[in-house]
């Protein structure tokens, strides 16, 4: 299953009554990198009033997670609108930062409510994206012989060798895009090389 993914971190500027409204996004595929974000953009930013966040982890369709902070402003404020951008959006492992520095004017909850919307929803609109596709792992055991061969179609296919144990055979730790699990197993097989599934 494949879904997009924030490619490169993106920064925009919202002003509004003064008051103005970084909002940061960029791709978490976890909560510890989520909060190290958040770490780096209160250290960029260190005399702003509010970080007010939101992530959306995992596949946005059925997330494995989801958070948000008001960090200070009025309950409901602005995490929950910056979450529900990324309700909308149908992107998946994104955290947006919305970082606040007062303007002096009071923008009400409701106009802090849009200030945040806004600010999130042109940071999304900006964004360049790219697919994430969900990597299945399997092991294959070769003769030393075939380990080129094996490489070879893991390349092809968009996979990855993750690690190599040498004894009497090759051992290959293997993360492959799920479409490309037959096509691979078709291959080895045809040529003797056991591949197991992991249960």
């Amino acid at each position: 299953m494949s879904y997009p993914v924030p490619d490169t971190p993106l920064e925009v500027l919202f002003e509004v009554k003064k008051s103005k409204f970084f909002a940061f996004a960029a791709c978490t595929p976890d909560r510890e990198t989520a909060m190290q974000y958040l770490a780096a953009k209160r250290a960029e930013y260190p005399d702003a009033r509010h970080h007010c966040w939101a992530y959306l982890l995992g596949n946005p369709h059925s997330p494995t997670s989801a958070a948000m902070s008001d960090d200070g402003e009025p309950s409901g404020t602005a995490g929950k609108p910056i979450l529900n951008v990324l309700q909308h959006k149908g992107v998946g492992d994104i955290t947006i930062i919305v970082t606040r520095y007062f303007g002096g004017i009071k923008l009400g909850a409701g106009g802090l409510v849009r200030a945040y919307s806004s600010a999130a929803q042109q940071v999304m609109e900006n964004l360049s994206l790219k697919e994430q596709v969900t990597l299945s792992k399997l092991l294959v055991k070769a003769d030393f012989r075939h380990e080129q061969f094996v490489r070879h179609i893991v390349t092809e296919q968009q996979g990855i060798v993750e690690e190599c144990d040498y004894a009497e055979q090759v051992s290959m730790q293997i993360a492959l895009p799920a479409p490309a699990i037959e096509t691979l197993t078709q291959l080895c097989v045809s040529q003797g090389i056991q591949v197991i599934q992991p249960d």
